[in-house]
């Protein structure tokens, strides 16, 4: 909660420098002319902004059940489920966060994800491919990135971030629309100029949403190796990086995923979710 007040309070600074800004460039009064209340933009862009965001994220589990089928354990019915629930158990005591719902989703790959609206409601589930071929240490660890992503808040961390990422490209696309067209808004010009605009800056703030989400990553392995140790999750990102797994087909799980993060160049490498896995080796390796 404190988390969500101190950057929606940061979020209102922004917004109120941003108006400030476009005051003294003169910005406001040239949109005024064109009908366009600078500072009304801002709010509206924030609502739909955030809305969007936060609606996402409140049904994140319920859309991360059905989009990989994953199956919640309500009783353990074999001893693998139950060595996952009490590692589950036992980490989350640690790190201080409420017991996830644990689940299990069918594939063959080695991955995992966290999601949900807060710490203490979250779900962390873990493929049968990870279960089967890697071992109990290697899992341990993947798991511990996993409630470390729950701990760190990461879920409500990027949903905030893309809050404020997707207020202002909303809101300066029509800016530079009302700018750029020299009509009175109900033209066509104006509207593909807002489009194409939109189109730009939503491919910008994806940028920057992927870095964010790539230094997240390093912190959650660091806490895996925390909650589980170093050495198990040196090895299980190496087995990992043996097994060449594919990212989550779902965009918004796959930046929670464990997987994820091969070797790209130029743009291909500034699209990643994920670190390359050699880099988050030699993170873990040289840390203190």
């Amino acid at each position: 909660m404190k988390r969500i007040l101190l950057f929606v309070l940061t979020n209102m600074a922004v917004l109120f420098l941003a108006s400030l800004i476009a005051h003294l460039l003169g910005v406001d009064a040239v949109l005024a002319q064109k009908g366009i209340h600078f500072g009304a933009l801002l709010v509206m862009g924030a609502i739909f902004g955030f809305g969007g965001a936060f609606v996402s994220l409140l049904m994140s589990k319920w859309m991360a059940k059905h989009a990989m089928g994953v199956r919640v354990i309500q009783q353990p019915a074999t001893g693998q489920e139950s060595w996952l629930v009490e590692t589950v158990r036992r980490q989350a005591g640690i790190a201080g966060v409420g017991m996830p719902e644990v689940g299990i989703f069918d594939s063959p790959e080695l991955n995992a994800f966290a999601t949900g609206a807060s710490r203490n409601s979250a779900l962390v589930a873990v493929s049968s491919g990870l279960l089967q071929r890697m071992s109990a240490d290697e899992a341990e660890a993947v798991i511990g990135h996993e409630l470390t992503h729950v701990a760190n808040g990461d879920m409500v961390t990027m949903t905030l971030l893309q809050g404020v990422l997707n207020t202002f490209v909303f809101a300066l696309a029509r800016v530079v629309g009302a700018l750029v067209d020299r009509g009175d808004r109900r033209g066509g010009s104006y509207f593909i100029v807002v489009m194409v605009t939109q189109v730009a800056l939503g491919a910008l703030a994806s940028l920057i949403l992927m870095w964010f989400s790539r230094q997240r990553e390093f912190r959650a392995d660091a806490g895996g190796a925390r909650l589980a140790g170093r050495e198990k999750m040196i090895a299980a990102l190496r087995a990992l990086q043996a097994n060449h797994p594919a990212e989550l087909p779902n965009a918004q799980l796959a930046a929670f995923g464990i997987a994820g993060g091969d070797k790209g160049v130029s743009l291909q490498r500034l699209m990643m979710s994920h670190p390359p896995l050699e880099e988050r080796i030699a993170a873990l390796q040289n840390a203190a």
